[in-house]
This record gives C-alpha cells, structure tokens and sequence, in this order.
C-alpha cells in the first residue's frame, strides 16, 4: 500500500471515532500493539530528543531499499503515535519518506489535541524519520 492509502485507513478508522476520549483509547489500543523494540536499540544514541517521555527510533535499509523503523516509548500515548507513524512510514523507500506529506495527523485532529510538549515530541520523531530517509537516500545515490 501507498503512503496516502495507508493514511487514508488511519483517516476511516478515526471517523468512526467522535469522542476525544475514545480516540486517545484506540491510540493506546494501537500502542500495546506494537511490536516489541530490541534492547540494543533502548540506548542514548536511539533516544529522540525534544521529547517529554522516552522514545527511541532505530531505522535499516532492508535488502528491497526500504526503510524499516523500530520504536518505541515508556509513555502509552506516544507509543501509540510512534505505531501509527511506523504503519504509514515503515516499508518505503527513503525517497516516498521525503516526499510524503503526512496528512492524517491533521486530519484525524491529533496535532491539535496534544499538549505542547507532546506535540514536540511528535514533531522531533517525524524529523528525525525524515533524516532517517535522507540519509539512507544520499547513501543510495553515492554508489
């Protein structure tokens, strides 16, 4: 699936959703279903800075050219957040990473509905998902 198709389901699954309340429920839901992140990757140089929980993201180029992302975060809130940027962003190419404008955190009302330091700790892991992806992609076109 697309970037956007993949939004787009996160969108549908929210509409259903009115009460902020429930919505921080099912964001929880998707944060207990994470997969678990490997220890080795819970260290210093993981952790994403600006945050007001812990949060660590780890990223690899698998053998097809697509990034995959491990994270994870000691807060329930944030964990949740982190598994759905992992659904829509793991999986691609750096380049469909740097190009993609993530709509669904508006859409679903999510960037309004955090406190400040929360919605700084969001925006610190989507940049550096995105220095991720630029990385991965100037090492790609140096060969």
């Amino acid at each position: 699936m697309t970037i956007n198709e993949l939004q787009d389901e996160i969108v549908d699954e929210f509409a259903e959703i009115d009460d902020w309340m429930d919505r921080y429920a099912c964001i929880i839901d998707m944060g207990n279903q994470l997969d678990e992140m490997p220890q080795e990757f819970k260290t210093p140089e993981f952790l994403i800075e600006g945050c007001q929980s812990r949060a660590w993201l780890h990223a690899e180029l698998d053998n097809d050219g697509r990034i995959v992302y491990k994270a994870d975060s000691d807060a329930l809130i944030v964990k949740g957040i982190i598994s759905m940027l992992l659904k829509v962003l793991s999986g691609h190419t750096p380049q469909e990473i740097m190009n993609a404008d993530l709509y669904f955190i508006d859409k679903i009302g999510l960037a309004e509905n955090l406190s400040p330091t929360r919605s700084n700790g969001l925006a610190a892991l989507l940049k550096q998902m995105r220095l991720y992806a630029i990385a991965y992609n100037a090492k790609e076109n140096s060969r």
